[in-house]
């Protein structure tokens, strides 16, 4: 089974029925989808319903009924398998990717990727930030970027 990546987090409780607060950490909304099984420290919670509220969803699981049990669940990390997309770039399949140049010169691996505005930051062991809008091709274990000039110059 493949490990579990953390989608999102429980703020608070939302009333006194067992709703959430819930901040989405994915832009995969159908993690949220009525049947959905995310994994909390607690254990296993079922999707009854979402719904969107103030950048964040308002969430009923089958498994939290009241005000109390949804209030025992602030702060927890919510998780899930990874999805099969073929077209999409994954946090966890770019971690320890070898970052070359189109000349071929080796950058380093991929420690982790930082969330940014503009663009997400590849981060590369040797502490530079590659934003992924430069990645032009992935190919096996390396990532192939078209950096501007000076990108990995130190400063």
């Amino acid at each position: 089974m493949p490990p579990l990546l953390e989608v999102g987090r429980i703020d608070r409780a939302h009333g006194v029925r067992g709703e959430t607060v819930v901040t989405l950490w994915t832009n995969r909304t159908e993690r949220l989808e009525a049947g959905s099984v995310l994994t909390a420290e607690s254990g296993p919670l079922t999707v009854v319903e979402a719904r969107a509220f103030q950048r964040r969803w308002i969430v009923q699981f089958a498994e939290v009924l009241d005000r109390d049990a949804a209030d025992s669940l602030r702060g927890q990390v919510l998780r899930a398998s990874p999805i099969f997309d073929p077209d999409e770039l994954w946090v966890h399949e770019l971690i320890g990717k070898m970052i070359c140049e189109t000349d071929g010169t080796e950058r380093g691996r991929v420690e982790a990727v930082q969330q940014n505005p503009a663009s997400d930051l590849l981060v590369s062991e040797s502490g530079a930030l590659v934003p992924l809008t430069f990645l032009v091709e992935q190919s096996g274990d390396r990532l192939i970027v078209d950096v501007p000039s000076g990108l990995f110059d130190e400063t």
